[in-house]
């Protein structure tokens, strides 16, 4: 085991926006209305939120511009409010407008998160995380996966192939580190440790006084192995089948299994 290292992702929008406008542009009319698991949103839909992140977070963090304040008790309440008008107000857009707007943007958001310092205080928490003040690298790679895993829904709900080969790995990397954050609550003596084996890759969570993730595994209380494929879909809410391989104290893999790393 070793500690954890940051994960430095800034360089992957753009290819990542290339792959996002290409699959678009080969879309169907009928495509375009499909569902998709990101509850009741179509493909259309999952576009369009897409494309509200991106100009957010340009005009909030890179511009500074200040929206009128929202009266809200809890961050997910705030960004379902946010995510739902902005999906609401491209509906009127047509699908070609879309696409050239993730076109012009989404390369100007690659190049803003380029020029960041990925050591400096984050524009936003990892709230997921149980964050309450991150490093920028952690913010742009939270970022990253809320791309990745929309555009994998619009894959997905279109019968395209997935994008696993560069991006998967630093994916499930950033995902993992809401580990400490999920087992909290959970009691065990000093010591107990949660290996989470993710394909080639794994990571232990050890008590320490709390829950302190480390990067690989040694000797383990309990072994979690899930495939790359079943993690992500897991650890954005998707109702699946986890199929995992569970060895040592089952009781320590439930946590695991219900992680969110997304808000």
């Amino acid at each position: 085991m070793k500690p954890l290292q940051p994960i430095l992702t800034a360089h992957f929008f753009a290819l990542l926006n290339d792959e996002l406008v290409a699959l678009l542009r080969g879309l169907s009319a009928e495509e375009w209305s499909s569902p998709t698991v990101a509850g009741a949103w179509t493909v259309k839909d999952v576009a369009a939120h897409l494309l509200d992140t991106t100009l957010r977070r340009l005009s909030m963090h890179r511009d500074g511009h200040e929206p009128p304040p929202r009266d809200f008790t809890t961050i997910g309440a705030l960004v379902n409010d946010l995510n739902a008008e902005g999906v609401g107000y491209a509906r009127r857009l047509s699908p070609s407008m879309l696409i050239d707007m993730h076109a012009r943007y989404g390369v100007q958001l690659a190049e803003f998160f380029t020029s960041l310092d990925p050591n400096a205080p984050a524009k936003w928490s990892v709230s997921w995380a149980g964050e309450e003040e991150s490093r920028m690298w952690f913010d742009v790679a939270r970022e990253l996966t809320e791309k990745w895993h929309h555009q994998q829904q619009i894959r997905d709900a279109t019968g395209r192939p997935p994008l696993y080969e560069r991006y998967l790995a630093p994916v499930i990397d950033t995902f993992v580190r809401a580990l400490p954050f999920t087992y909290r609550d959970v009691e065990a003596p000093e010591g107990t440790t949660i290996v989470l084996r993710v394909d080639d890759a794994a990571w232990s969570l050890v008590r320490e006084g709390g829950w302190r993730l480390y990067a690989g595994s040694g000797s383990a209380t309990t072994t979690v192995t899930l495939t790359g494929d079943v993690a992500w879909r897991l650890f954005t809410r998707q109702k699946i089948d986890p199929r995992a391989v569970i060895e040592g104290e089952e009781r320590y893999a439930h946590p695991a299994l219900h992680m969110t790393s997304i808000i």
